[in-house]
């Protein structure tokens, strides 16, 4: 996709952090924009800001752990712009905590988020952009899609883990098939709201006590948050730049996920074990 201007993007978990930055970039090049998110006043508020630019732009509330929801994105954004050349599965959460204390119900709140809202846009909206004469689907991934070096974190790792080889795997059997829509990963350091992840937890997902790891890492990502993660605009001009130039991964900081699959490999190999990072 050489050119944005004029054409149609969707984008999940839009109300805030990278997604809003996604969002109001892609309004920047003129595209027309769909904002999807679970969190109804915040998304009306984003979509107001950016209607203010002068962007046509239109917000569907949506869950992506529900199948439905997803299928009525793809039906508004149809019935208001007529196409879609753009999807952005960037909607994600975070609950974790000992691994022996996270319930079934927590494990699945994630994993239905961060990994089936993901299989979900992709499912769907594929043949929409199928349609086109270049398309383009960027998930959201994680450092935590190459290492799992994050204590307590267990759900959103498998959950990582998972949208890397999902996206993987469809964008090696769309270029296989000569098929014109393209693929990317975004791992980003952002600034976020992602630490405060639990404020969208259900109502049936109980809560998991904390204890003294859990806390150290979550000051530690706050403290990132503050320190040396970009601000969205700039994640979304990294964005940009991959989708004209049809490049998979988008990775922020690519040295340290290098380092991590290096690390791996090493693992592999029987030589070392990967290095903890102690909190």
């Amino acid at each position: 996709m050489r050119s944005l201007r004029g054409k149609v993007a969707v984008v999940t978990g839009a109300a805030s952090g990278v997604g809003l930055g996604l969002a109001t970039r892609f309004a920047a090049e003129d595209m027309k924009v769909v904002l999807a998110d679970v969190e109804p006043e915040p998304l009306q508020r984003a979509v107001d800001e950016l209607a203010a630019t002068g962007a046509e732009v239109i917000g569907v509330r949506t869950d992506v752990r529900f199948e439905a929801d997803v299928q009525r994105l793809a039906d508004r954004t149809i019935d208001a712009f007529g196409a879609v050349h753009l999807l952005c599965n960037n909607a994600g959460v975070e609950a974790g905590g000992a691994f022996g204390d996270i319930p079934a119900e927590t494990w699945k709140w994630v994993l239905d988020v961060n990994l089936w809202g993901v299989l979900h846009g992709c499912r769907i909206f594929l043949p929409l952009l199928r349609q086109q004469e270049e398309a383009h689907i960027v998930n959201t991934g994680s450092g935590a899609s190459f290492s799992a070096s994050l204590p307590t974190f267990g759900p959103y790792i498998t959950s990582k883990f998972a949208v890397l080889g999902l996206s993987e795997s469809l964008d090696m059997e769309l270029r296989a098939s000569g098929d014109n829509v393209r693929v990317s990963l975004l791992a980003p350091i952002a600034k976020t709201r992602m630490p405060d992840a639990e404020r969208n937890r259900p109502s049936d997902v109980p809560s998991v006590e904390s204890n003294a790891v859990r806390e150290r890492v979550m000051t530690a990502i706050r403290q990132a948050n503050d320190t040396v993660a970009l601000e969205p605009s700039a994640i979304a001009d990294l964005v940009v730049q991959a989708i004209r130039d049809e490049q998979f991964f988008i990775v922020v900081q690519p040295e340290a996920s290098i380092g991590a699959l290096e690390e791996r490999i090493s693992w592999l190999e029987g030589k070392t074990l990967p290095e903890q990072l102690r909190f």
